[in-house]
């Protein structure tokens, strides 16, 4: 860490980094941030709503906070959003604790005024991750064998609301974008009549082939189940 920084940051200095310096945080604060135990200075916290980043700003005190949604391809750069910065190192952890543990977001910004949560939740109230990542994968010539799958798929009105990754060369659909254990399916095609579909996450979860006549309403089905 350079000499500014050193200024504009002790309490990181003398932590020995930024990760120390946020667990030394959150332990004084009983808050669980989940940061693994060999971060230092590069910090990302993989939690069910995304990527939480911190960033040190280099000519000020503040701490910027960033999300990234989980299963973007990567090829995908828009939707990365930087949500709110503070110098409180305190107040920071805090905020990271309360969305990792899955602190509605109206219930954030409310709390944490310094997080600025509007446009955020607008570009998903308006469905621009999801469809951004439609256009990605239809596009990407590493998912070329995924396409007629991946057209098909997205052709049904429910569909191609799911949030969808390439996993393994299978199709992943996901409910909630921001919720990696929400209700989800893998679809594998076997070939271009044979389709397999597995339940990710129910007991005894294992491949079952599905008949191409069946597919839409077996995924949404399964994709809608309470």
């Amino acid at each position: 860490m350079d000499t500014h920084r050193k200024d504009l940051y002790p309490d990181v200095t003398a932590s020995g980094g930024l990760g120390p310096a946020m667990k030394a945080a959150a332990e004084l604060r009983g808050c669980d941030i989940g940061l693994p135990p060999w971060a230092t200075d590069v910090i990302s916290i993989e939690t069910a709503r995304g990527y939480v980043s911190v960033h040190p700003a280099t000519d000020e005190r503040r701490f910027r906070m960033r999300v990234l949604i989980p299963g973007f391809t990567w090829e995908t750069s828009g939707f990365s959003w930087e949500i709110g910065s503070t110098g409180d190192l305190g107040l920071l952890v805090e905020a990271v604790a309360a969305w990792r543990q899955g602190m509605p977001l109206d219930e954030l910004a409310a709390r944490f005024e310094f997080l600025e949560l509007d446009e955020f939740s607008g570009a998903l109230d308006r469905g621009e991750p999801t469809s951004s990542q439609w256009s990605d994968l239809l596009s990407s010539a590493s998912h070329r064998r995924q396409w007629n799958l991946l057209g098909r798929l997205h052709a049904d009105e429910v569909l191609r609301n799911m949030f969808p990754t390439i996993t393994h060369g299978a199709v992943r659909l996901r409910v909630d974008l921001l919720d990696g254990t929400s209700r989800q399916v893998l679809v594998h095609e076997v070939d271009g009549e044979r389709y397999e579909v597995m339940r990710v996450g129910m007991p005894g979860a294992a491949w079952v082939e599905v008949p191409t006549g069946d597919l839409i309403t077996c995924l949404r089905a399964a994709l809608n189940e309470q």
